[in-house]
């Protein structure tokens, strides 16, 4: 097998803007899956994922919900900025980035409607410490009414349908990113998986930074990983010790349970960078879809298959595969030294 990535060249590929795609399909299941198995390649669909599994395999997911977090706000002078809420912190302050950052100095205050953010200190790339007081109503319900779905910035319109950023399985909000994989699941997919003898579980992972940032330093060992909150339940710990097989939905899932798998923590933060080589201890399949190059995505995807994410990525731009979060998927079988 080739070395390991170690610089951005290592995770680099031509990613065509015609392969990007701006809006999910009209059924979330009818998007395309290629598989590798590790014995051959195959052109699928979402809806044929029960099929492709077999009973005793376990599908895991990550069941956070994302906020309503980017929000439309002016500046003292009327300017127009902008702050995506990334992390709430116990004192009632949260993580956000903030732009134009540099145009916002400590103490001011900006303004939505029914919502005012306090800027606080600067926390680099961007990021600064805010606090948002919704005029005595819980924050939640007025960000539902202000803030918009925290899409990626290579979308270059809102959706007007804001669910079809959510998986149909989300839960508590906490993410500032949809764990995009799981998007394509639908409760058709999941009642033919029951049927199958396929259980399923949850874990959360409050979807942050490091997931939607490109790496930023050519070195590979000089990135610092943002941590992010992370819960495997002891419910979803009992079902994977009865598994065949554990198939992680998305990277998020695989960095809680492979977080939890290494440390023998179910909670806490997780800032694990994962790269090859690395050892898997909990996940042997992954479902996830194609990731921006120079991304600790990639790095991921390159630790589960090892290079071949080449050639795979490859095939799917031949056949004319739709990438990024709206875009179709694929289901990996770990590279295990066979």
């Amino acid at each position: 097998m080739e070395d390991p990535p170690q610089t951005l060249a290592d995770i680099d590929y031509e990613l065509p803007a015609s392969a990007i795609a701006q809006t999910p399909l009209e059924e979330r299941d009818r998007a395309r899956l290629l598989v590798d198995l590790r014995d051959r390649i195959e052109h699928r669909t979402v809806a044929d994922l029960p099929d492709i599994l077999g009973p005793g395999d376990l599908l895991v997911v990550n069941d956070t919900r994302v906020l309503p977090a980017r929000i439309p706000v002016r500046r003292p002078t009327g300017g127009a900025a902008e702050v995506l809420l990334l992390e709430a912190h116990d004192d009632g302050r949260w993580e956000a980035l903030v732009r134009p950052s540099k145009k916002v100095a400590p103490g001011t205050v900006l303004h939505a409607d029914g919502l005012a953010v306090e800027v606080g200190e600067d926390l680099g790339e961007g990021r600064r410490m805010v606090r948002p007081d919704p005029g005595g109503r819980p924050l939640l319900d007025v960000l539902a009414e202000v803030g918009l779905p925290p899409l990626p910035p290579y979308i270059e319109e809102q959706i007007d349908d804001p669910e079809r950023y959510q998986t149909v399985f989300a839960d508590r909000p906490l993410s500032a990113a949809a764990p995009t994989a799981g998007l394509h699941l639908t409760e058709t997919v999941f009642a033919a998986l029951v049927e199958r003898g396929i259980d399923m579980a949850t874990v959360e992972l409050a979807v942050g930074l490091d997931t939607f940032r490109p790496v930023q330093v050519d070195r590979l060992d000089d990135h610092v990983m943002h941590s992010e909150w992370y819960s495997v339940p002891p419910a979803t710990i009992e079902t994977i010790a009865a598994a065949k097989r554990v198939v992680a939905v998305g990277t998020t899932s695989v960095r809680a349970l492979e977080t939890w798998g290494t440390t023998g923590e179910p909670e806490g933060r997780s800032r694990i960078f994962i790269r090859r080589p690395y050892e898997w201890s909990v996940v042997d399949v992954l479902m996830t879809n194609f990731h921006l190059p120079r991304s600790t995505l990639l790095c991921l995807v390159d630790a589960f298959v090892g290079p071949r994410w080449r050639d795979l990525y490859a095939e799917a731009l031949r056949e004319n595969y739709r990438f990024l979060s709206f875009g179709d998927a694929m289901l990996l079988g770990a590279d295990r030294g066979r």
